[in-house]
């Protein structure tokens, strides 16, 4: 069970709910645990929540989707945002939560041309976590974060706002929204075009 996701899943939904039609086809990247795929399917029924994640990291998923009993909580996806083809075709919106600083800058950029790829004319992409604005951080927390991300992986890191937007823009993605949530993150809102 993830801490950071039960403090989080209750503002995100309520997010989600404001942003999304009520039935969207949602693929989550970076599912983690799952626990993000039972609450949103419980606290949004109408929307199918498609998964995924990297090779190996199914089984928790399952466990939280076999617990949950939702219909819309999809078997889980293997998908390594750097691999050319992903497992769907089509989708009305991306989420991920607490992934774009997990990453490097290559991995970010190849996130960005499938989410483009995959979402349908109009779609949006919601990016949960913590970015820096004008290279500062928000927080001594995101600092102590960012460092510590730094040491597990020298190319992960809190991102710049301006540069995840930069680098999205360059797959036809653009800033509908920059959303203050709840411990100095953001939920940045994205539609195709």
């Amino acid at each position: 069970m993830s801490e950071a996701c039960l403090r989080n899943q209750a503002p995100i939904a309520d997010v989600l709910a404001q942003e999304l039609e009520a039935d969207a086809f949602v693929l989550e990247i970076g599912s983690g645990t799952g626990q993000h795929a039972a609450y949103m399917t419980r606290h949004l029924p109408g929307i199918k929540w498609q998964p995924s994640e990297l090779a190996g990291r199914l089984e928790g998923i399952n466990g939280w989707r076999q617990r949950s009993g939702q219909v819309g909580f999809l078997p889980p996806l293997i998908l390594d945002v750097s691999q050319d083809l992903w497992p769907v075709k089509q989708v009305d919106a991306v989420f991920s939560a607490n992934v774009v600083h997990f990453i490097g800058w290559p991995q970010l950029r190849s996130m960005m041309t499938g989410i483009a790829r995959v979402l349908k004319q109009g779609g949006l992409a919601l990016l949960y976590g913590p970015y820096n604005y004008a290279g500062q951080y928000t927080s001594e927390g995101n600092q102590r974060l960012d460092q510590w991300l730094r040491e597990q992986n020298p190319e992960a890191g809190i991102k710049d706002f301006e540069q995840v937007i930069l680098a999205a823009r360059k797959e036809k993605l653009r800033l509908l929204k920059d959303i203050a949530m709840p411990a100095n993150n953001r939920m940045l809102v994205l539609q195709k075009y």
